[in-house]
């Protein structure tokens, strides 16, 4: 039995309600995305917009110019070391193969200076620049430069190089996977879409608690109350 038909009723159009939102979210109704797609696709393109690091790791990598390297990097297989090789002898390192391993020899400022050219071309939405460069397509050879500074990064290790091993990687976080991540997103300040960005956080405060409220008419109508 109801007990306050009242509140359940009111509970019941809320819920209603909720669910009739909920399917229009899911509509291609923005450009031909659905409410998710073209938020998510917003909101990345603001997070570019604040996440580009590389001319400050340019900067730095030129600090380690005539930082000498002899490496031997430990790959997956012959079919990789191979594939990585153009990355380092196109950006002035001398490279061998022997199997599965890669040795390379170069000055590691030049190498790294290289990869974050390579990064900032990605960054940049230029994809050609690494098609051109290295024969392949541009995410592949980005996943390539991952796994070969990956692989440097345990070598330079291995040698005791810490502060080296640990510039490597911050290369790898905000300069490779950062831009590999980002590539084909146009970037844009938050400013631009402000008015946007702030209707859609309380739409999400508010449609959260529109379904709490509804469940809660519902059942506090149809005599369901907690008690102490």
């Amino acid at each position: 039995m109801i007990a306050d038909k009242k509140q359940f009723t009111l509970g019941a159009l809320l819920l209603a309600a909720f669910c009739v939102v909920l399917v229009l979210i899911f509509l291609p109704l923005f450009d031909g995305q659905n409410a998710l797609n073209y938020m998510d696709d917003l909101f990345n393109s603001i997070s570019k917009g604040s996440a580009y690091y590389i001319d400050g790791l340019r900067e730095e990598a030129k600090e380690l110019a005539g930082n000498n390297i002899d490496l031997t990097l430990k790959l997956d297989d012959a079919a990789q070391a191979d594939a990585m090789a153009p990355l380092f002898s196109k950006n002035g390192a001398a490279v061998a193969t022997t199997g599965n391993d890669l040795e390379v020899k170069g000055d590691l400022g030049m190498i790294l200076g290289g990869c974050l050219a390579d990064a900032d071309a990605m960054f940049a939405n230029n994809g050609t620049a690494l098609s051109d460069k290295y024969g392949c397509d541009e995410k592949r050879s980005m996943y390539n430069w991952w796994k070969a500074l990956g692989a440097m990064d345990k070598a330079l290790k291995r040698q005791e190089k810490f502060a080296e091993s640990k510039f490597v990687t911050t290369v790898v976080k905000k300069g490779v996977e950062c831009s590999y991540n980002y590539y084909g997103i146009e970037p844009q300040k938050i400013s631009e879409q402000f008015l946007v960005v702030l209707i859609a956080l309380v739409f999400y405060v508010v449609y959260t608690m529109w379904y709490g409220f509804a469940i809660m008419f519902m059942f506090e109508g149809w005599g369901l109350k907690l008690e102490h």
